[in-house]
C-alpha cells in the first residue's frame, strides 16, 4: 500500500502539470467552457500508458515485481486520470444551459480515451516486434528475452517497502510545511499540496474496491462481467465531488474552497480512474460479447451524471421552496 500512495502522488503532480500544459495559461487548448476539459490531456496520456503497461508489457512487469505493476497501473495510471472530474466539468457544462456541450463531452471523451488505449496497445505491440527482432539479430533466443530479475525474496521486498515507507513520510512532511507556508503567505498552491497529501487515501479506497471486480451480484454472481469495483470507484467519485461542489458554492470562504478543491482533485480524482475504465471497456469490445462494453460506458456515465446532477442542484431547489 506504500509503493501505491507514492506513485498515486506522482499520478496527481502529473495530472497537475498536464492541465497547466494543456489549459488556458499555456497551451490554451482545454478549458472549464468547453467540452474539452482540463482532464481531457491527463486521460488521454494516462489511457494510452494503460496500453503499454497495463496491458502488453504487464506480463513483463509482473515478472519483475508484482507490487511494481500495481503501483504503476493502479497507483499511478489510476491517479494520473480522473473519471470524476470530467463527470463534474460536464455537469457543470449542462447546470450553465450547454447541454449540447456536456453530451458531445462525454461522447467525445468516451471516443478519444477509447482511442488513446487502443493506440497505446497497437504502438507496444510494435516495440515488443521491434524489440523481437533486434534480440533475434544479435543472436538472442527468445527464451533469453525474458527479463530474470524477480523481486521475490522477503530481504528484498522488505528493503524496497521501507525505502517506499521513507519516501511516502518525506512527501507527506514536505506537503505539509508547504500547505502551512502557502496559508501563511497567501499564496495560490494550498490547493495542489493538500491534494497530494490526501490523494493517497483515494488510491487505497479504490484498490480495496478493485476486489469486487469479476464477483457479480450475489452468490450466482449475477452480472460478473460488469467491474463492480471500478463501477462504485467512480461513480461514488462523481456524487462526492458533486456533493462538495456545492459546498463550496454555498460557504465560499477560502479555507473551505483550499480544503474542497484539494479533496476534489486529490482524494476524488484518485479515487475516480479512466485509465482502468479504458482498459475495461477494450477488453469487453474485443470479447465474444462486445455490446457490454458499451453498456458498461452508458451506466457509468449515466448513473454518474444523473446523481450528479441531483446533488449538485439541491441548494438550488431548496432556495426555491
Amino acid at each position: 500500500m506504500v509503493h501505491l500512495a507514492v506513485f498515486g502522488i506522482l499520478g496527481v503532480l502529473t495530472r497537475y502539470s498536464l492541465q497547466k500544459l494543456f489549459g488556458p495559461g499555456i497551451g490554451n487548448v482545454t478549458s472549464n467552457q468547453t467540452l474539452l476539459y482540463l482532464d481531457l490531456p491527463s486521460n488521454m496520456v494516462g489511457s494510452f500508458l494503460m496500453g503499454w503497461f497495463g496491458v502488453v508489457f504487464k506480463g513483463d512487469i509482473s515478472h519483475v515485481s508484482e507490487h511494481l505493476a500495481i503501483a504503476i497501473t493502479t497507483g499511478y495510471l489510476g491517479s494520473l486520470t480522473t473519471f470524476s472530474g470530467w463527470n463534474q466539468k460536464m455537469l457543470e457544462l449542462s447546470v450553465s444551459g450547454h447541454c449540447l456541450f456536456a453530451a458531445l463531452g462525454f461522447v467525445v471523451g468516451l471516443f478519444l480515451v477509447a482511442f488513446s488505449i487502443i493506440f497505446g496497445i497497437e504502438t507496444a505491440k510494435g516495440f515488443r516486434w521491434l524489440l523481437n527482432k533486434l534480440r533475434m539479430s544479435c543472436g538472442a533466443s527468445r527464451d533469453g528475452s525474458k527479463i530474470n530479475c524477480k523481486v521475490d525474496s522477503n530481504s528484498h521486498q522488505l528493503t524496497i517497502m521501507m525505502m517506499f515507507l521513507v519516501i511516502l513520510g518525506v512527501l507527506w512532511g514536505v506537503f505539509g510545511a508547504l500547505v502551512r507556508a502557502e496559508f501563511r503567505h497567501d499564496g495560490s498552491d494550498a490547493e495542489l499540496w493538500f491534494a497530494c497529501m490526501v490523494g493517497p487515501i483515494g488510491v487505497w479506497i479504490r484498490w480495496f474496491l478493485a476486489r469486487l471486480n469479476g464477483r457479480g451480484l450475489g452468490k450466482a454472481g449475477f452480472l460478473k462481467w460488469i467491474p463492480f469495483g471500478t463501477l462504485i470507484a467512480n461513480v461514488s467519485a462523481a456524487s462526492v465531488m458533486a456533493a462538495l461542489a456545492s459546498v463550496k458554492k454555498a460557504v465560499h470562504t477560502r479555507d473551505c474552497d483550499t480544503v474542497v478543491t484539494g479533496t476534489q482533485f486529490g482524494l476524488l480524482g484518485c479515487l475516480s480512474t479512466v485509465s482502468t475504465f479504458a482498459a475495461e471497456f477494450n477488453a469487453m469490445r474485443e470479447s465474444n460479447y462486445p455490446w457490454r462494453a458499451y453498456a458498461y460506458a452508458i451506466i457509468t456515465l449515466c448513473v454518474s451524471f444523473v446523481l450528479g446532477i441531483l446533488i449538485y442542484c439541491v441548494p438550488v431547489w431548496t432556495k426555491g421552496v
